[in-house]
């Protein structure tokens, strides 16, 4: 046991994986954030078939969700490129995926007792992500590694690779 955790240890200290995981997640935000911002209508009426908001007086999270959120995981993702408060990034961005992954499950399911598609995993929709019509079992598979990377960031001891680590002075032992 002593071994596989100093193992695991050791190849957290080269920060590579870390690297990956930020790399990796921030593009993805980035990248389903900035859909999200260039098409808010679009993210709206995909918003709305989750049925989360009371239609009558939920108006206004739902407005404030369409722009914030957004925005969020834009900036989420930056930081993580960066590699600037990367823990702090990891942890909202796992929450959000902690959030949307059983919200995907249920709409799929709903769609299933819809007669979508004899399976689950044969069920295709835009869930609003911001990355188009998907199938539900591969956007399960995608949010629950996200989560893992993030959740890897969390636990991640490794500072290598981020904006930080370029000012940051070296020890007497790293000299």
């Amino acid at each position: 046991m002593k071994s596989q955790c100093s193992w695991i240890g050791r190849l957290d200290q080269t920060g590579i994986p870390s690297l990956v995981a930020r790399l990796a997640i921030g593009y993805l935000f980035v990248s389903m954030g900035w859909n999200k911002i260039g098409d808010p209508i679009n993210f709206l009426k995909l918003m709305r078939q989750y049925d989360i908001f009371d239609p009558e007086t939920g108006h206004v999270l739902m407005n404030l969700t369409v722009v914030i959120l957004p925005w969020l995981e834009v900036v989420c993702g930056l930081i993580l490129i960066l590699g600037v408060a990367v823990r702090a990034a990891g942890l909202i961005s796992a929450g959000m995926l902690a959030v949307f992954t059983p919200m995907i499950l249920m709409r799929g399911l709903q769609l299933l007792q819809q007669g979508e598609a004899p399976t689950l995993c044969g069920i295709e929709f835009d869930c609003g992500c911001g990355s188009g019509p998907v199938f539900v079992c591969w956007k399960l598979a995608e949010n629950s590694l996200l989560l893992l990377g993030c959740i890897m960031l969390i636990a991640s001891r490794s500072n290598r690779f981020g904006l930080p680590s370029l000012f940051k002075k070296p020890t007497p032992d790293q000299a």
